[in-house]
């Protein structure tokens, strides 16, 4: 095999090297809720349309995340997508330690009691019908069961380690 000199030096598979591949890829982003003894939620780039029939979802969850034991027995989650407008939303969700559902996050109880953020694009109550292990992390597949997708405005992303909006 010989080297083209458009691909670069390969290196050998790490975290480092998925961290810095996946930096280069640009995500929507979203907030994952639920509710258990306590409200919890957490900032996620990992979110995914698995199925239309039925209406399933996806995302990656960290089992040293402090949402991670809520979200492992929670039988209903929330997915929030959030607009340009909700970067510090989506700090404060990505924010290790903080008290997330504080003011001036504004949300209520929605279908299932799942906290539902306001003010997002779009979101969905899901039932969770999988949780699937993947290394130190969990795959959560969900079922929508409710949901709205007519809030205002773009996307908000994430592309090398900040948020970013969409350019024209």
């Amino acid at each position: 095999m010989t080297a083209r000199p458009d691909l670069g030096v390969p290196q050998l598979a790490s975290p480092d090297l998925l961290r810095a591949v996946f930096r280069q890829h640009a995500a929507g982003v979203a907030v994952i809720t639920a509710h258990g003894d306590r409200p919890v939620g957490f900032t996620a780039t990992s979110l995914n349309s698995v199925a239309a029939e039925p209406p399933l979802v996806s995302f990656g969850i960290g089992t040293a995340s402090s949402s991670w034991p809520v979200v492992s027995q929670a039988g209903h989650i929330g997915v929030h997508v959030l607009g340009e407008h909700q970067r510090e939303l989506a700090a404060t969700f990505a924010r290790s330690g903080a008290d997330r559902f504080a003011p001036p996050t504004r949300w209520r109880t929605g279908p299932a009691g799942v906290p539902v953020l306001d003010g997002v694009l779009a979101w969905l109550v899901c039932r969770v019908v999988a949780r699937v292990p993947a290394g130190d992390h969990r795959i959560v597949i969900a079922e929508a069961v409710a949901g709205d997708p007519a809030g205002a405005g773009r996307p908000l992303l994430y592309h090398q380690g900040r948020f970013n909006s969409l350019r024209d």
